[in-house]
């Protein structure tokens, strides 16, 4: 394990997303004062929602979040309800960013947006960052502390953090499905099948509400900061715009949409964004019993949680080539989301199938 790696860096704003910087700077500096001299403006390439900015000032290192340009759906992309959930949740949960300030005035940049101190560490996106490495053995404490992490959201008393309106709360799953259900049919594009047997397969199967807690929604290991020094700890969770009150299982499979293991099919490892291929990494199914294990749930169904992440993470895919199908980006890493959908379509059906054999009855 290296001493010294490097951290996670922005990179050169891409074409087309840059900031009014003169007006963003005078704003901010309204709200702070302390803040001096004039930014080094640099954008993070890991996201495909909103997009995100270094602001590196003479005495304040920033990060400055707004939403993308074009079309979006009514819920997503609120910076008003991102900033307040961090603030509310940072005393509960230090691991959330430090909230700087929120701007809701569209003339400053023509959209919300807010600002944050940046955590400076490690970001582990689909290779460990530069200069890190790791053995099979603190592989897989880095894994198991990105579980103990979520678990650790999961036992927030949302209430005693004053985030009971976070979400609707009870009937979560049977929202859920029909929600992204909704949402999957208003981003269809003619390149992508319907879904349609999967979406009854989940209707049919939904379950009641196992739990109500704090759910971040968006759970991979690119959205966790690890220390420089003790790179197998996270010191920070990001990106919370899809976080709410719901049921923990949900998340976990949300999370595990994304959990592409060593020996999962060429297509797979393509759409790879995390290092969970790597030796020591808990493979899917262990994840599952690792968490199940320490906080004592126990789904009657688990196939429903995974279909359902692997649903879910569909819809988002489409979301996103919907606005590349329609021009409202021209982020050339987006041309090919209708494949995914397409091979994800492909996944669903496959644990349908397996579900239904393994039901009991069957022989």
């Amino acid at each position: 394990m290296s001493p010294t790696p490097s951290t996670d860096e922005a990179r050169a704003v891409r074409p087309g997303e840059e900031l009014d910087l003169p007006s963003v700077d005078t704003w901010l500096k309204a709200q702070v004062p302390s803040i001096e001299g004039t930014p080094q403006v640099t954008q993070y390439s890991g996201g495909a929602s909103n997009w995100t900015y270094r602001l590196q000032y003479a005495n304040r290192d920033l990060i400055l979040r707004r939403p993308p340009a074009g079309t979006k759906a009514k819920s997503a992309h609120d910076m008003g309800r991102e900033f307040s959930v961090q603030k509310a949740l940072k005393p509960a949960y230090p691991a959330v960013p430090t909230m700087v300030a929120l701007c809701q005035d569209p003339a400053v940049l023509g959209t919300e947006f807010y600002v944050m101190e940046r955590i400076a560490g490690l970001i582990p996106r689909s290779r460990l960052p530069p200069g890190l490495h790791l053995d099979a053995a603190q592989t897989r404490q880095l894994c198991l502390n990105v579980i103990d992490k979520l678990i650790e959201l999961h036992r927030v008393d949302y209430q005693a953090a004053g985030l009971a309106s976070l979400g609707k709360g009870k009937g979560y799953p049977r929202r859920q499905v029909e929600g992204w259900s909704d949402r999957y049919e208003k981003a269809r594009t003619w390149n992508v099948p319907s879904f349609r047997s999967v979406r009854a397969w989940l209707e049919a199967h939904t379950p009641e509400d196992i739990a109500i807690c704090v759910i971040h929604n968006d759970w991979r290991f690119d959205n966790v900061v690890l220390s420089p020094e003790r790179p197998t700890e996270v010191i920070g969770v990001l990106d919370w715009e899809m976080a709410t009150l719901g049921d923990p299982l949900m998340d976990l499979g949300s999370a595990l949409a994304y959990w592409v293991q060593a020996d999962d099919d060429r297509v797979m490892r393509a759409t790879r964004r995390q290092p969970t291929h790597l030796p020591g990494m808990l493979r899917r199914e262990e994840v599952v019993a690792y968490y199940l294990e320490r906080t004592g749930l126990k789904p009657v169904n688990w196939a429903f949680y995974e279909v359902y992440g692997l649903f879910r993470l569909s819809v988002i895919a489409q979301q996103i080539y919907y606005r590349y199908h329609h021009g409202q980006t021209r982020n050339p890493a987006f041309k090919h989301f209708w494949l995914i959908v397409n091979y994800l379509h492909w996944r669903c059906r496959g644990l349908i199938k397996k579900s239904r054999a393994n039901a009991p009855g069957r022989g």
